[in-house]
């Protein structure tokens, strides 16, 4: 899978897949973000208002910890997110 970086830029109502992107000082907003679980990188990026849709294993990670009560039935992540670390690369 081929990884793009974006750097300095900001982003309105996009669509991405979080495991082919590289996002360095951006800025996300109103867009829709698909996550499988997959390895990602995420520095200085901040996500306002964007919509989280988990696929694979990430949503059945998400479907788990509702289960057994470590997330609300419903709960979405907050409005506005500002990733500063690096996340899980291979």
């Amino acid at each position: 899978m081929a990884i793009t970086k974006y750097e300095g830029r900001t982003f309105t109502n996009q669509v991405f897949q979080l495991e082919e992107c590289w996002f360095i000082n951006c800025v996300l907003r109103e867009c829709t973000i698909f996550y499988g679980g997959g390895s990602y990188d995420l520095q200085n990026a901040t996500f306002d208002n964007c919509h989280w849709r988990f696929q694979g294993a990430a949503n059945q990670t998400f479907q788990l910890l509702t289960q057994i009560g470590l997330l609300r039935a419903g709960q979405t992540p907050p409005m506005q997110v500002k990733a500063t670390g690096g996340g899980p690369v291979n």
